[in-house]
C-alpha cells in the first residue's frame, strides 16, 4: 500500500456546535451528529459504519453538500432536485480542505441514483457537447440493472484525482462485484483519489490502510475492522449458520 500516491483533499470536518439550534431535533439528535466535534479523514479511504438510523447517510450527505455536490448525488455540475429532503447539516459543517485540488469527484447515493440516471438522460436531450452518458460507458444507466449501472459508474465514470463520497455503494452489488469494487478503489487510490464511504458491507470495509469509524450512542468511534459488529456478526453466522437459524427460526 505504501507505493500508492493518494491525495488528501479533505483533511477533516468540524461541526460548529455553538451554532446548533438544538441537539434534541433532527438531524442534530442523530448519534453520528450529536457528539460530533472534529472528524479526521484518512488520505485514502475513510469508512463510516453503523446501524440503520444512526445518521451515517445524513452525515455523508452533509459532507457532500458542503463540498458542493448535489444533495441527491452526482457531480458538482448536477443541480437538479427531485424532492427537497436533505437536512441543513451542511450549513454547520466546516471542511478542512488541503491545498491540493481535486480534479474529479462524485457523490453516490444508492437510494437516489435512479434520479441521477434520469437527469443524465434529460441533459443529453439538450444541445451542445458530447453526450454525458459517454463518460458512464456509452449505455443508458436505465437500460442496465441497478447493479450494472453502479458498476458502470465506478469503473467508467470515476477517473482519478478525485474525491468520491459513496453512500452504501454495495446496495446493488453481488459479493463478487463488491470484491471487484475493492480492486477498483485500490486502483483509484493509486490515481490520487480519496474516498469517504458509508457501508454495511464487511467486504468493502476490509480495505486495508483505511480509517474506520463505527457509530454508537457516544458518537463516531475509530474501530478496528475485526472489532466491528458487521465483521463479528457475519463471521459468527457463517461459522455455524445451522445453529443460528435454529435459534432464529424456532
Amino acid at each position: 500500500m505504501s507505493s500508492l500516491s493518494a491525495e488528501h483533499y479533505l483533511l477533516d470536518i468540524k461541526l460548529r456546535r455553538d451554532r446548533v439550534p438544538s441537539f434534541d431535533t433532527y438531524p442534530f439528535s442523530l448519534p453520528a451528529v450529536k457528539e460530533l466535534g472534529t472528524l479526521k479523514l484518512h488520505p485514502k479511504v475513510t469508512f463510516i459504519v453503523g446501524e440503520n438510523g444512526s445518521g451515517k447517510s445524513t452525515l455523508l450527505e452533509g459532507i457532500a453538500t458542503a463540498w458542493g455536490f448535489n444533495p441527491e448525488g452526482g457531480t458538482k455540475n448536477f443541480n437538479f432536485g427531485t424532492r427537497r429532503s436533505h437536512s441543513e447539516l451542511h450549513a454547520l459543517l466546516t471542511l478542512g480542505r488541503s491545498v491540493k485540488r481535486a480534479k474529479d469527484g462524485f457523490f453516490l447515493r444508492a437510494e437516489s441514483f435512479f434520479n441521477v440516471a434520469t437527469e443524465i438522460e434529460e441533459l443529453d436531450k439538450g444541445p451542445g457537447g458530447p453526450p454525458i452518458i459517454n463518460s458512464y460507458g456509452f449505455k443508458s444507466l436505465h437500460e442496465q440493472s441497478h447493479g450494472e449501472s453502479f458498476f458502470a459508474l465506478i469503473m467508467k465514470r470515476f477517473g482519478g484525482n478525485g474525491l468520491y463520497i459513496l453512500d452504501e455503494p454495495e446496495a446493488a452489488l453481488s459479493p463478487s462485484r463488491q470484491l471487484a469494487m475493492l480492486a477498483r478503489i485500490h486502483q483509484l487510490v493509486g490515481m490520487k483519489s480519496q474516498f469517504i464511504i458509508a457501508t454495511h458491507s464487511p467486504i468493502l470495509m476490509a480495505y486495508p490502510d483505511a480509517d474506520l469509524y463505527q457509530i454508537d450512542d457516544s458518537g463516531l468511534i475509530q474501530t478496528a475492522y475485526e472489532e466491528t459488529e458487521h465483521f463479528l456478526v457475519t463471521k459468527d453466522f457463517l461459522g455455524n449458520p445451522a445453529r443460528h437459524l435454529a435459534l432464529l427460526l424456532e
